[in-house]
This record gives structure tokens, C-alpha cells and sequence, in this order.
């Protein structure tokens, strides 16, 4: 993978995770934790609509949407295991 790739990845789940936290109101993790929750919610976003079926359009675009529904789910999830 290339710097450029990388750099895209980092911004792609910057925004899906600050997004994320913003929807999920609160439950944000500051930045870095927002960057992380956006790039393992965009593995996870792409596999749960890979699995239903679902394709949303391509382009950057489509990848944050991608991986902003995948970090509402990890969002979710964190805020289970939290309470628990």
C-alpha cells in the first residue's frame, strides 16, 4: 500500500468516525479514537452490507458512507459493552 492509499484510509475513517460520534452523540473517542473507529468500522460496514446484499455507489463518497454505518455499529457495540 502507498502513502497515498494510506493517507485516504486515515481521511475516509476520520470523517466516518468523527460523523459517527457526532451521530451517536457522545460516544465519540477524541481523533485518534474516532480515526480508528472509522477504519475498523469501514471493515466492518463493508462485511455487514456484503452480507445483506447491499452496494452502495463507489467513490469516496460511497466509502465514507460505507464506513460510517459500519462505525455507528462498532459505536453500538462499545456503548453495550460499556453499560454491561
Amino acid at each position: 500500500m502507498s502513502i497515498q492509499g494510506l493517507l485516504i484510509i486515515l481521511l475516509i475513517g476520520g470523517i466516518a468516525g468523527w460523523l459517527a460520534g457526532l451521530i451517536m452523540k457522545g460516544r465519540g473517542f477524541g481523533i485518534l479514537g474516532n480515526i480508528v473507529v472509522g477504519i475498523v468500522g469501514a471493515f466492518v460496514g463493508s462485511w455487514v452490507l456484503g452480507m445483506l446484499g447491499i452496494v452502495i455507489a463507489g467513490g469516496i463518497v460511497g466509502a465514507i458512507i460505507n464506513a460510517l454505518i459500519g462505525a455507528l455499529i462498532v459505536l453500538f457495540l462499545i456503548g453495550l459493552v460499556k453499560r454491561a
